[in-house]
């Protein structure tokens, strides 16, 4: 399998560097100092033990690459639009797009039943860019249950969390979704095939849009969101409401609030994703966490308050410290 990594950080890398464990050929497209490093120095990858290093073919210019089986899309979302303008030259008729991200997709609703079947989500994709880039019939949808870091550029840390949830956005058990899944269990991971990816999105999504923008907000680690009574409180609506809007377009989601509270107390201390993109002063994924479900919400006829409220302020947080440009 040839497989090119675009946006090899932390997942990227982790994924990269499992795949030429598996005896794929694997590039990434790259550029400024993570190129750089790239070429100096390979793919570096540690587990906690000693650095191993793996050498890939590597350009800022997809020409150079060539048509790949796999695309792996493991950048943060505001800069998807970009990526998938440059993207073109890797993808023919058969190439699987994979993107590693959070929060909802554009393509969301793309061969998913239900009254919103085929809908384009203007918070996540609003000139349609995005899917004009990427073929539809090209995509497998991806919910990533991975735990990585990425403390320099081309140097993956590793940690023990290894699940990928992968399914066709039609549901389908198909052919190419089961030999992607036997490709990522040798490459080291533990792959799960899903019929309903998009519910697996929804119920990763019901975690990440209380905690990731009230932490970014707040500068508090998971433990200190959770031990305030009102921020508790708020994080509860959050979730009752997305919980709503879930059960309204065929994503319900079983587990409880109180469940899903005491699961996240458990990480205790932990710094997230968006939290730490606003100290290192990167731009935030705030469209794709929230903006995507206050819209969703609005086309069933859901209100979000309480949703509204969290991405108001981050949203004014993330514009005036310069991460959120769009107004």
């Amino acid at each position: 399998m040839k497989a090119c990594i675009v946006g090899i950080g932390a997942i990227g890398g982790l994924i990269g560097f499992g795949l030429t464990k598996a005896g794929c050929e694997v590039s990434a497209l790259a550029r400024g100092a993570t190129l750089a490093a790239l070429k100096e120095k390979g793919l570096r990858f540690t587990n906690g033990g000693p650095v191993e290093s793996a050498r890939l073919r590597v350009s800022d210019d997809p020409r150079d690459l060539g048509v790949q089986d796999l695309v792996v899309i493991a950048v943060k979302a505001p800069a998807l639009a970009e990526a998938a303008a440059s993207v073109a030259p890797l993808i023919g008729p058969e190439t699987i797009v994979l993107p590693a991200m959070n929060g909802v997709p554009w393509w969301f609703f793309q061969d998913f039943g239900g009254r919103l079947a085929g809908t384009a989500l203007a918070s996540v994709d609003p000139e349609g860019a995005i899917a004009s880039a990427l073929p539809a019939p090209n995509i497998i949808g991806c919910v990533v249950h991975l735990g990585a870091s990425c403390p320099e550029p081309g140097f993956v840390k590793s940690l023990p969390l290894r699940t990928l949830i992968l399914g066709e956005p039609s549901g389908a058990m198909t052919e190419r979704l089961a030999s992607l899944g036997a490709t990522l269990e040798k490459a080291g991971f533990e792959p799960r095939l899903s019929d309903s990816i998009q519910r697996d999105i929804w119920y990763k999504l019901w975690g990440n849009m209380t905690m990731n923008p009230l932490s970014a907000l707040t500068g508090a680690t998971m433990d200190r969101i959770l031990a305030d009574p009102l921020v508790n409180h708020l994080c509860r609506e959050v979730m009752a409401e997305a919980k709503r809007i879930g059960a309204k377009i065929g994503c319900p989601i079983e587990q409880s609030i109180d469940d899903r509270i005491e699961v996240t107390k458990k990480l205790g201390a932990f710094k997230t994703s968006m939290l730490q993109d606003i100290e290192a002063r990167r731009p935030v994924e705030l469209d794709a966490l929230l903006g995507s479900v206050v819209e969703i919400g609005a086309l069933v006829g859901e209100k979000t308050p309480h949703i509204d409220i969290v991405l108001g302020l981050a949203r004014l947080q993330a514009r005036t410290l310069g991460l959120y440009p769009r107004e």
